[in-house]
C-alpha cells in the first residue's frame, strides 16, 4: 500500500470511505475534484480490492455525486478514450449503455434520418454493459448487417462516408470496458454508468441525451461546464423512454443549454428547458405503442421498413421526431417543426433508405 500510495497520492479509497464519503447519504462529504481524480485513477489500475471498491461506488450512488466529482471522473476517462474526429462536426448520441428491454431503439432510424437530412449524426454503445445487459444500439446494428467492431479511424470515416457513424466502447474506450467483471458484480448502476455516455469518442460540439427528471439534465450540463477535457457548444436532452435517447410519447420536457460564452452552466441564461407535447408533432401515440418482444431484431426491422419508405403509422412518427431532435440539436433547423419536415421529407425521396445502403456498404 506504500508503494500506491506514492504512487497515486495520499487517498486510497478506504481512506476515501472513512473520511469523506462513506457515513452515510446524509452526514457523507463530497470529494474535491483531487479526490475523485485520484480515486479513478486508482480504479482504472485495478489498485483496491473488490470489497473497498464496490463499497466506494456504493457509498458514491448514495450520497449522489456532483458535477465536480463527475467532471473529475469524465476527465480521467477521457485521458484514455481513443479519439477519431471525423471531418464533419456530428450530433454526438450516448445513450445508456446498458440498454433498453421494452420499447423499439429508435435511434439507428433517427440518426439515419437526420444524416441524410444532412445532419451527421454519432452513436456509440458497448455489448451488453451492466447492469440491465440489454440491446443497445450495436444490436440493432448487428441485426441490419451493419459492421460495429470497427476501430475509433474507421468509425471517424464511417461518419464521412455515411453521414452517420457507430464507435464500439471496447474500441475507443478499452479502461471502462475492462470494468465489466467488476461493473456486473455490483448489481446495481454506479457513476460509470453515467460518465461513459459522456465519452464523446468523435470529438463532437453537440451533445444529445436524455434524462428521466430535469435535475439529471442539470447535472450534466454542469458535468462538461467542470470538464476541462470537454468544450461542448451546445448540449440538448429530453425525457427518454427507459432512459434512452429515444424521447417520450406525449408531455415531454426537453433541456437546452447552448455555451455562448457562458460558463455559468445550468444556472446560466443559456440553460432553458420547455416542455412539448409529442402529439403536436405528429407522434400521438403512447409508449406501449412502440413496445416489442424483441428489442433488437424487431427495432432492426422496424428501421429497414421506415428507411425504405414501406412503414408508416406510430413508429415512423417517432422516428420522425426523434430525427428532427437531432436536426435540431446541432442548429440545422430553427425548430423542431422545421426539423420535422427535413425529416420526413428524406425518408419521402429515399435518401434515407441510401444511407443505410451506405452503412451495410461499408
Amino acid at each position: 500500500m506504500a508503494q500506491a500510495t506514492q504512487e497515486f497520492g495520499e487517498w486510497p479509497l478506504k481512506r476515501l470511505m472513512t473520511e469523506v464519503c462513506g457515513s452515510g447519504h446524509k452526514s457523507a462529504d463530497d470529494l474535491t475534484r483531487a479526490q475523485a481524480t485520484e480515486a479513478f485513477e486508482r480504479i482504472l489500475a485495478d489498485e483496491p480490492d473488490p470489497t473497498t471498491l464496490g463499497a466506494f461506488w456504493l457509498a458514491n450512488r448514495w450520497k449522489r455525486n456532483t458535477p465536480e466529482e463527475l467532471g473529475a471522473y469524465v476527465d480521467v476517462m477521457c485521458d484514455r478514450v481513443e479519439y477519431a474526429e471525423p471531418d464533419a462536426d456530428p450530433v454526438d448520441c450516448g445513450a445508456n449503455y446498458d440498454g433498453k428491454g421494452r420499447t423499439a431503439i429508435l435511434g439507428v432510424a433517427a440518426g439515419a434520418v437526420a444524416a441524410a437530412a444532412g445532419t451527421p449524426v454519432v452513436v456509440h454503445s458497448g455489448d451488453r454493459v451492466p447492469t440491465q445487459k440489454q440491446d443497445a444500439y450495436k444490436h440493432v446494428l448487428d441485426e441490419l448487417g451493419v459492421h460495429t467492431e470497427l476501430t475509433p479511424r474507421d468509425s471517424a470515416d464511417m461518419v464521412d462516408e455515411t453521414g452517420f457513424g457507430f464507435y464500439y466502447q471496447p474500441a475507443f474506450n478499452p479502461a471502462i470496458d475492462e470494468l465489466f467483471e467488476r461493473r456486473d458484480m455490483m448489481g446495481v448502476r454506479t457513476f460509470v454508468n453515467t460518465i461513459e455516455t459522456l465519452a464523446n469518442p468523435a470529438g463532437a460540439s453537440i451533445h444529445l441525451g436524455s434524462f428521466y427528471h430535469l435535475a439529471f439534465a442539470k447535472k450534466v450540463v454542469d458535468t462538461f461546464v467542470e470538464s476541462e477535457f470537454h468544450d461542448l457548444d451546445r448540449v440538448l436532452m429530453f425525457q427518454g423512454m427507459e432512459g434512452y435517447d429515444d424521447v417520450r410519447p406525449g408531455y415531454t420536457k426537453v433541456a437546452e443549454w447552448d455555451a455562448a460564452g457562458d460558463d455559468a452552466g445550468s444556472d446560466g441564461a443559456s440553460f432553458d428547458d420547455f416542455e412539448i407535447e409529442t402529439a403536436e408533432y405528429g407522434m400521438d401515440l403512447e409508449e406501449a405503442d412502440l413496445a416489442v418482444d424483441d428489442v433488437a431484431a424487431e427495432s432492426a426491422a422496424i428501421t429497414e421498413e421506415i428507411l425504405a419508405g414501406e412503414r408508416d403509422g406510430a413508429f415512423a412518427d417517432a422516428v420522425a421526431v426523434n430525427a428532427a431532435l437531432r436536426i435540431y440539436a446541432r442548429e440545422d433547423a430553427d425548430s423542431i417543426e422545421e426539423g420535422l419536415e427535413a425529416a420526413r421529407a428524406a425518408i419521402d425521396d429515399g435518401s434515407a433508405r441510401e444511407v443505410l445502403e451506405a452503412l451495410r456498404d461499408f
